[in-house]
């Protein structure tokens, strides 16, 4: 008997919208406005387009493949919805990622760091091939914020190896 593998070839959509931080408003709930939206038609999930928007503000990278829609238009279809919170004066946005049905399920809420952090696996590959005993020095997860940042010299082999991750 053959059996022919099932492949699923449909698309991950999304909406993401941006919103302006407000006073009462937690990240963790679809706010009552938002500023601008625009739909992606594949790689909606947050290992592919998370990481692209949290990259887009830490790294300044290029997005593509969206769509501009009117404010009031949602996709039947899509299976995330992202919001984008900024705020004139405070420098850094914080990310909210929404899923299930209705989006009633806050799935992520935080920076571009913390997304890139929790989402790119090149950032998770790079900590975990960390060795903090390579130079000396006795790895301590409750002291340092991130593993290896435990000295100076800790801390610039880990900043080279996420480097040389991003990089290919």
């Amino acid at each position: 008997m053959l059996i022919i593998p099932k492949y699923n070839f449909m698309s991950t959509r999304a909406t993401i919208r941006f919103a302006k931080r407000e006073e009462g408003v937690s990240f963790n709930e679809h706010p009552h406005q938002w500023n601008a939206q625009f739909y992606r038609h594949h790689d909606g999930y947050p290992e592919g387009l998370g990481v692209e928007i949290a990259e887009s503000f830490t790294k300044y990278g290029k997005l593509l493949n969206w769509e501009v829609e009117s404010l009031d238009v949602v996709h039947g279809d899509i299976e995330y919805m992202y919001y984008i919170w900024q705020c004139h004066g405070k420098t850094e946005p914080w990310i909210s990622i929404f899923k299930d049905e209705g989006f009633s399920k806050c799935i992520f809420v935080g920076t571009p760091d913390m997304l890139l952090e929790k989402y790119d696996e090149r950032y998770t590959e790079a900590q975990e091939d960390f060795d903090c005993s390579e130079h000396g020095c006795k790895k301590d997860p409750d002291f340092c914020p991130f593993p290896g940042e435990c000295c100076e010299r800790g801390a610039e082999i880990l900043r080279q190896k996420i480097q040389t991750k991003y990089e290919r």
